[in-house]
């Protein structure tokens, strides 16, 4: 796909990327805000501020008497439009034909821009959100890792506590949330569509977005730790959710995390990998990933899977041998040249749409301000090296910031053995 990307910084003070993709059938768009749920004011008794703002995003504002008004104008011919909450961010996104661009762009603006916020939307809205937390109760990973973040000491909420949190919230706290957090600085927007010709319109649209002065704040920082291991107990649920979480107290680089990327396909990509692909063959397991990302100030290496009891030991002795064997050096050049192949080809197949390229963009843009090159990317792969993923991994242990976490009918004594075992590792 041949694309251009241009900053744009509007006499606001929010910047963006607009994205030229000639002839492209589609515009995509994201405007994202450091708004989520860190960013709440009272965050310790109302946590649910920013998620319940997210859902009356698309309510009534000064140019719409209500949601239903203004769904039914935004997609009248197809287009789309969703809005999401994290910890830090909120994200506003749209995807439209091209023929309706700039009125999709237009009525982003009157949301984002100028909500009112009815007491009667908020009333609806508190109960959706309450029923979609109750609803991720039952979901093992919702509930399991963000323990395991709060036990090694970072200030997220588990879901529970999200819910025991709405009967503190008011209207009045989503309108505040959205005058202190919804500022022209901490604005910033990924705008991708065919503009050839349409530049200065499409600029004309984005300085239109007024919102009050603000400037974009910085992301929290937590102190991480090691944490004794837990268990969640349910005794209704038979497969053993696992969590396993190293944390280095810096942000990997890029190269760190692309070497990571491949380490982590070696062991859990495929059905032939050392670990996944292993414990399948031995009837073990049906999936496990692992994943690192690199954040503001820390990383974390990530090991997940859902494991019948009986067979939680046999799957954490393989887990362990075979990160040994990263540690000591054992990996083939023909294991990294099958994983290079796998990310050339994955890379290469990622910006099939306006929207995936928008999201690629945005994944960083949002992040730390970075344009990303595409067409660098398989540079960075082909350079990585067996020393490279081998000194990563080995500092992530040598760190030794770690916890294990269960979730279902098991007991303490399981996560303690479970743990015993990993703990040779560090």
């Amino acid at each position: 796909m041949q694309y251009e990307v241009s900053e744009f910084i509007l006499k606001s003070g929010g910047r963006g990327l607009i994205v030229n993709v000639p002839g492209a059938p589609v515009m995509s768009t994201q405007f994202n805000f450091r708004a989520g749920s860190r960013f709440v004011k009272d965050y310790a008794a109302k946590s649910e501020t920013a998620h319940i703002m997210e859902h009356m995003a698309f309510g009534a504002n000064n140019g719409f008497a209500s949601a239903h008004d203004y769904d039914a104008t935004f997609t009248k011919n197809g287009a789309y439009h969703n809005a999401s909450t994290t910890d830090t961010g909120m994200t506003y996104v749209a995807t439209c034909a091209d023929f309706e661009w700039d009125r999709i762009l237009d009525l982003q603006r009157s949301a984002i821009c100028d909500p009112l916020f009815q007491e009667e939307e908020f009333k609806a809205e508190f109960d959706n959100v309450k029923s979609e937390l109750t609803g991720y109760l039952s979901q093992a990973d919702w509930v399991l890792w963000p323990r395991i973040s709060q036990s090694m000491g970072e200030d997220t909420k588990t879901v529970q506590e999200g819910l025991d949190s709405m009967a503190n919230i008011s209207v009045e706290d989503i309108r505040e949330h959205w005058k202190r957090t919804h500022t022209a600085g901490n604005l910033r927007f990924v705008v991708a569509g065919n503009f050839s010709g349409r530049l200065g319109h499409v600029r004309e649209i984005l300085n239109s977005f007024e919102l009050p002065t603000g400037e974009r704040p910085p992301m929290p920082v937590d102190e991480m730790h090691s944490a004794e291991p837990f268990t969640i107990r349910r005794k209704d649920v038979p497969s053993i959710a696992i969590g396993l979480s190293m944390v280095l107290p810096r942000r990997l680089s890029d190269d760190e995390t692309a070497a990571m990327a491949l380490l982590n396909h070696i062991l859990n990509g495929t059905l032939h990998s050392r670990i996944q692909g292993a414990a399948r063959k031995k009837g073990l397991l049906y999936y496990m990933w692992s994943k690192a990302s690199a954040y503001e100030h820390n990383s974390s290496w990530d090991f997940g899977s859902e494991v019948n009891v009986e067979k939680l030991p046999a799957v954490v002795d393989l887990l362990v041998a075979e990160i040994r064997r990263i540690l000591e050096g054992e990996i083939d050049e023909s294991d990294i040249d099958e994983a290079k192949s796998y990310a050339l080809g994955r890379h290469q197949m990622g910006i099939q749409t306006t929207g995936q390229l928008n999201g690629w963009l945005a994944a960083r843009y949002f992040f730390d301000g970075r344009i990303e090159d595409f067409a660098s990317e398989p540079d960075r792969i082909k350079a990585i090296t067996r020393e490279r993923i081998v000194d990563t991994a080995r500092e992530f242990l040598a760190n030794n910031c770690w916890t294990l976490g269960l979730y279902g009918n098991t007991d303490k004594a399981m996560a303690e053995l479970l743990h015993e075992k990993a703990e040779k590792l560090f």
